[in-house]
């Protein structure tokens, strides 16, 4: 993946860190996928290294994030596509990370006009806010694929309809990662808790 993202990661204290990462486990294993990965929605990727430069926590901590409470992650089914790392994922509500992703996306070359209406168009058009379990060079999942992971994820007790503390979360914690990297080296190299 070119460039560096960011990602928003549940609060250090939700019992969804290690549920999802467990999960994204499983998956992988059932799958053959070699990939594992920190549990995240993916706000915006495609950042210039040279944007953040030599101090990537000053950089993160100047940007003018929304507050903790007017970001909510809320779950929906479970989706398929023909994206690396798209290929199993839960779909995210829109509506309460959108903001959040806008504000993301300005610092994406091309996105950073004065209006914002760059970003503003991505956020409408093109974000698909989700949180994926699979990367894998393999082919679309199959509906019955997608359904013996659906009983995994509804077995470790997550709502995929986005209630109770297992349906998504407020807040987290927002993180910079070198996504040039090979995937085992995705990391974070900064952190900003809402």
């Amino acid at each position: 993946m070119p460039g560096s993202s960011l990602w928003l990661l549940p609060p250090p204290s939700s019992p969804l860190n290690s549920l999802l990462t467990s999960l994204i486990a499983q998956t992988s294993s059932h799958f053959s996928s070699p990939h594992l990965f920190i549990p995240h929605v993916t706000l915006t990727s495609s950042i210039s290294p040279s944007t953040y430069a030599s101090d990537p926590q000053a950089w993160l901590d100047s940007l003018p994030l929304p507050p903790s409470s007017s970001v909510s992650v809320t779950f929906g089914e479970l989706e398929s596509r023909d994206i690396f790392v798209q290929k199993l994922f839960i779909l995210v509500k829109k509506d309460g990370v959108k903001e959040l992703g806008k504000v993301c996306r300005r610092v994406v070359n091309g996105y950073d006009d004065k209006d914002g209406l760059g970003a503003e168009k991505w956020a409408e058009d093109e974000y698909m806010s989700h949180l994926s379990l699979l990367y894998h060079d393999c082919p679309v999942l199959s509906p019955p694929d997608i359904s013996t992971i659906e009983n995994l994820v509804l077995k470790a007790g997550v709502s995929l309809e986005g209630k109770g503390e297992l349906g998504g979360w407020t807040g987290g914690k927002v993180v910079l990662v070198a996504t040039d990297k090979p995937i085992e080296d995705w990391a974070p190299i900064a952190e900003r808790t809402l």
